[in-house]
């Protein structure tokens, strides 16, 4: 496997050292092959947020593996996710499931260009919306950690529509459609970034959006594959009150099984075959397995207070992090919304991608060194996000900060 992994953000490029080699979770804590224990803060990367190998969802999984594992026809449980997910995401009418967050993205964007006969988009720097070409301009995630500028392979024409902006930056995106105009079909965005570490949106650059794009003709796109019953049950348009006119989903709703969607207003949803003429298509898509794994995790996650627990769990373990860092002598600075956080190793504030480039990348790569021997797994990569669970507990924050002050006192 290239670089012994499949994903390439699991290698520890940019931390340095062997990647840990996991061999079971279970709520928040999980075990290597070794047999050392860690506090889990990765949560396979968001899906976890009821906690991992949930008793409910497993037993729901062995249920529904008797009946089969995929079906290649329509199952009743994706009708009932797709109610769900209609039902809480105010952007979403019609929805329909794929198999991952890059797909999702790369089939919204074939979908937006033809409702609207345009072609151009406008992405954000440092934002990640899968690999899929048109999306490697710029973008977030492993593609910044391992310091690619773009990947090679991808053809010039595939990204020659594709127009960057700094994040929070509303004149640059009025300035490229200025430039462009009547030319661009979309503007997409991670609502709250979390593939170039956490960075929150000004809710002025929001609201620039939404008006710009209804003014221009564009379609606004919310990617909460990774906010998307995270930091509130409806997603961040939900927190922050902006509706978008599509939306891309993924992680939470399939309860860590391969998953993702895009939905959003019916007559765009319409558009798309059998109904409409955009093609689009997947073997897996719907099968009874994601499906019944996200209905069971977005039942739990509609029990009362789950959100005022995460926040409030969060907020102690990010004051508890920055307390620590500054106390010790570091230069730190984060934040969080519900289950999301991030810290960075600059003073702040972070609004966008070239801020988070910034931050000390041999003194991040040293605290994640120092915290994972402390038994404290965080990402292995500064531009990333960090995810808490139902299933983290006062201790697992209490532990984690008195760590992170060992650890912080060391560098």
């Amino acid at each position: 496997m290239p670089g012994g992994v499949n994903s390439p953000v699991r290698a520890f490029n940019s931390v340095g050292g062997q990647p840990i080699f996991f061999d079971s979770v279970k709520g928040s804590h999980a075990w290597d092959v070794d047999g050392n224990e860690y506090i889990d803060y990765v949560g396979t990367w968001g899906p976890a947020i009821i906690g991992h190998a949930d008793e409910k969802v497993n037993a729901a999984l062995i249920e529904t593996l008797k009946r089969g594992t995929s079906f290649g026809a329509p199952c009743v449980a994706e009708n009932i996710l797709a109610e769900m997910v209609i039902k809480a995401v105010p952007s979403i009418e019609m929805v329909r499931f794929v198999n991952s967050g890059t797909e999702a993205c790369m089939s919204m964007l074939r979908l937006a260009r033809a409702f609207t006969r345009k072609e151009m988009i406008v992405k954000f720097e440092g934002c990640y919306h899968g690999h899929a070409d048109p999306f490697l301009v710029k973008a977030g995630s492993g593609v910044a950690t391992l310091g690619l500028p773009d990947s090679p392979g991808v053809p010039k024409g595939a990204t020659f529509e594709t127009l960057t902006a700094p994040f929070n930056d509303i004149q640059a995106v009025e300035k490229l459609f200025s430039q462009n105009k009547g030319q661009i079909a979309a503007v997409i965005l991670e609502p709250v970034v979390g593939n170039s570490g956490f960075i929150v949106p000004k809710m002025e650059f929001l609201e620039g959006l939404r008006e710009l794009t209804n003014a221009e003709g564009a379609l606004l796109v919310f990617d909460e594959v990774m906010t998307g019953f995270r930091i509130a049950y409806g997603g961040a348009q939900e927190y922050f009150g902006i509706t978008p006119d599509l939306t891309t989903l993924g992680k939470i709703i399939g309860g860590g099984l391969p998953v993702g969607a895009y939905g959003g207003r019916r007559e765009i949803m319409e558009m798309v075959a059998p109904a409409g003429p955009v093609y689009q298509a997947g073997t897996l898509s719907g099968n009874p397995l994601a499906m019944t794994a996200g209905i069971n995790t977005l039942q739990r996650l509609q029990q009362p207070g789950c959100y005022e627990y995460l926040d409030k769990i969060t907020g102690h373990l990010v004051q508890g992090l920055l307390e620590a860092g500054r106390n010790a002598g570091h230069k730190v600075c984060g934040g969080h919304i519900s289950g999301m956080f991030g810290i960075f190793f600059t003073e702040g504030p972070v609004y966008n991608f070239a801020d988070a480039e910034k931050g000390d990348a041999t003194k991040f790569a040293m605290f994640f060194r120092g915290m994972l021997e402390q038994g404290v797994y965080f990402a292995p990569s500064r531009f990333e996000a960090g995810f808490t669970s139902l299933a983290h507990s006062e201790q697992d924050i209490d532990f984690t900060i008195a760590a992170a002050r060992r650890v912080f006192e060391s560098l």
